[in-house]
Parts: structure tokens; C-alpha cells; sequence
């Protein structure tokens, strides 16, 4: 495949579920500096995807791919809440404004009922679509994990 071909390339996605939360506004999330999040909602998968949840009651949490899908448009450099003092690439960020509209949560998995996973930790609008599921499984130590300018931001903010 040529370089060119590679760029143009599009991947259509159909959700294998949909996100249950508290939050039915994007208002509603927390944000910023010392942002928890601890609302609790569910996963609820396409029953014609059930087996595809075998075995995931032994795993403590879990990664959940989804779409940004009430944002529109991308900026490159963003602001966000935890630091007001400079912009950051939005690679570097969790924008909702990015040219793919993917999401990345970490949520605690609370119970299998059937196709619906009770989870903690939302952050996304009810209504959400799931794109996918994985266990969540980190290789990287703690003392070996950096968090860039969220660091500095928060050190600042400690200070403040």
C-alpha cells in the first residue's frame, strides 16, 4: 500500500454497546484539577455479543474504547481545565475535540448481569457508543510511569 492510499484509508465501526451514566450533559462530567470519577452506570453489549464477555468477571477493571460522538470538529492545540496557563497538543490531552473522536476510560468493574457490565467510574454522556472492551493489564511500573505537563500543572496547583 502506498503511503498515500494509507492516509485516505477509512475504518467504519459499528458500536458492539452503549454507555449508561448519571451524566446527560456534557456539564455533568467532572473536570479539571482533582476531577473523580466515581458515578457509577453500565456497559450494556449487543445481546448477539454476550459471548464475548466469557471470563471477564475475574478482571478488577477495565479499559472501555468509545466516540465522542456529540463533538464536532478537532482543534490540534488545546486547552483543558487542569492547566489554564498554556495549550497542549491535543495528542498530549484528553480533548474530546481530536480528528478521530475516540475515547479511553479505565472503569472498575462491579458486576456481570447477562450482556450488562455494572461499572464505576463513567465519564462519558449516557448514550455513549461502546466501540470495545479489553481487561485492563499494565505492564509499566509505577516508578517507571511519567505524566508529562500533568505533573507540572498539578505541582503548580498545589502550590497555589
Amino acid at each position: 500500500m502506498s503511503q498515500g492510499t494509507e492516509v485516505e484509508r477509512v475504518f467504519e465501526m459499528r458500536p458492539i454497546g452503549f454507555v449508561r451514566s448519571p451524566h446527560r450533559q456534557t456539564s455533568d462530567i467532572p473536570k479539571g484539577p482533582g476531577a473523580k470519577h466515581r458515578a457509577e452506570g453500565a456497559l450494556e453489549v449487543r445481546p448477539e455479543l454476550e459471548d464475548g464477555l466469557a471470563d471477564i468477571e475475574g478482571f478488577s477493571h477495565l479499559f472501555v474504547l468509545w466516540v465522542f460522538h456529540e463533538s464536532e470538529g478537532h482543534d490540534l492545540v488545546a486547552k483543558v481545565p487542569l492547566d489554564d496557563r498554556r495549550p497542549h497538543g491535543v495528542f498530549s490531552t484528553r480533548s474530546p475535540r481530536r480528528p478521530n473522536p475516540i475515547g479511553l476510560t479505565v472503569v472498575e468493574l462491579l458486576q456481570r448481569d447477562g450482556p450488562r457490565l455494572r461499572v464505576r467510574g463513567v465519564d462519558m454522556l449516557d448514550g455513549t457508543p461502546i466501540l470495545d472492551i479489553k481487561p485492563y493489564l499494565s505492564g509499566v511500573p509505577p516508578d517507571k510511569l511519567r505524566r508529562g505537563w500533568v505533573e507540572e500543572a498539578e505541582a503548580r496547583r498545589r502550590l497555589e
